[in-house]
């Protein structure tokens, strides 16, 4: 009997998790966090968090108030909510995907009042629907405006820039809310000069560190206006954990000792690396996946992008159509033979619903480099072709152009 099977599968080896969060973790962040449990109560631990909190901030480009939290984004959703709004307050959200109907529910579910402008799967928000909305609550019942940056489910970008100049145009008073939770450290952001009140994320994406901790960052407007919120219970409280005078207050309690080393060290390799170029790397590695599917889409026009137009989609991660069940089989073949596995199509279409099996999402964010995302589209290519999936030749090679253009 022969030891090398016909057909046996070239998945062995160190897999790749291409799906968007967890994203990959450094082996930097994970020898970081490979060590005994610290004193709580002095010493080091102390003055990792201390030299944590400028970092944040200067990652949400911000220097207003910072909060951490023992949690995954629907946490920092749920932190944001109850300190934002009192029962009955009323928040606009625009949704364009699966989590921005997610959080409209989080607020929902404590007894907020929540419009929605649901712009549905594949196309970005329209400005003037939401201008028509903050001009008609005349009372300015409207305490919060919530929205993703980036919908980890569509891949569709907000532009922020445009919901704050609608908000001046108005003069509506509402704060902006903004879930980062995909998009903080992938896409350029800029929480004060964008004027942002209140900025949302998690540990799991961009900030290249295991799930378990969720950041807000808030405006001083936004404490002095939500400041007699009466959702808000002592653990959810921005208040001690952002201003408290002692450690323990910072994490209501026990600090996660190892994620904070582990979030130590990505902040410090985002330094290393300079944020605009953390954010260069990405728009490169995003190009080069959207030209390998605009290159496939040509030769089948059942494959393509969600999402149009450049501008409005994000850079950590793409979500994309083959149709069929074709996404499906791509997916099992690529993890299966290739070693590569690729996010689902979440919030595309029911999961008991045949055109689930039609959708599929590519991640490239946080620790992601050049060969990582070549090596995804190589596989992706191969595995149209072992399926007989139609597709343009020659995805691969366009993505390499836009790696090489990226040098000039």
């Amino acid at each position: 009997m022969s030891d090398t099977p016909r057909a046996a599968s070239l998945a062995f080896g160190r897999p790749y998790l291409a799906i968007p969060g967890p994203s990959v973790m450094p082996d930097r962040v994970l020898q970081a966090m490979h060590r005994a449990a610290p004193n709580i109560y002095g010493g080091e631990v102390y003055d990792v968090v201390d030299a944590i909190w400028p970092r944040l901030k200067a990652v949400a480009r911000t220097k207003q108030h910072c909060a951490v939290y023992i949690g995954n984004g629907h946490a920092a959703w749920e932190a944001a909510n109850a300190n934002l709004f009192s029962r009955g307050d009323k928040a606009l959200v625009v949704a364009v995907g699966h989590f921005g109907l997610n959080w409209a529910q989080s607020a929902r579910a404590l007894g907020v009042d929540v419009e929605v402008l649901d712009f549905g799967i594949s196309t970005p928000v329209d400005l003037s629907q939401v201008e028509d909305a903050l001009r008609a609550d005349t009372g300015h019942k409207i305490k919060a405006l919530l929205a993703t940056h980036v919908d980890t489910s569509s891949s569709i970008k907000t532009d922020i820039t445009g919901l704050r100049g609608v908000l001046d145009a108005t003069g509506h008073p509402a704060l902006l809310a903004v879930d980062c939770i995909a998009s903080l450290g992938c896409d350029e952001y800029h929480m004060d000069d964008w004027g942002v009140d209140v900025t949302v994320a998690a540990s799991q994406k961009g900030l290249m560190t295991p799930p378990g901790l969720g950041f807000l960052w808030f405006s001083e407007k936004a404490r002095a206006r939500c400041a007699d919120s009466d959702i808000r219970t002592p653990y959810w409280d921005w208040e001690p954990r952002a201003c408290g005078s002692q450690f323990w207050q910072k994490f209501c309690g026990t600090a996660p000792t190892h994620h904070i080393y582990g979030l130590s060290e990505a902040l410090k390799m985002i330094e290393d690396e300079g944020l605009a170029n953390v954010w260069a790397r990405h728009r490169t590695l995003a190009g080069a996946v959207w030209s390998a599917f605009e290159v496939w889409g040509g030769g089948n026009p059942a494959i393509a992008l969600n999402v149009v137009q450049a501008v409005n989609r994000g850079c950590a991660v793409t979500a994309a159509r083959l149709g069929g069940r074709d996404a499906t089989r791509l997916r099992e073949w690529c993890e299966q033979q290739g070693g590569v596995t690729l996010g689902i199509g979440l919030g595309m279409a029911p999961p008991d619903d045949p055109a689930w099996h039609g959708f599929l999402r590519v991640a490239h964010m946080g620790h992601v480099n050049a060969h990582m995302t070549l090596g995804v589209l190589a596989v992706m290519e191969a595995g149209m072709q072992s399926l007989n999936i139609a597709h343009g030749e020659g995805g691969v090679l366009a993505a390499t152009k836009v790696v090489s253009a990226h040098f000039g």
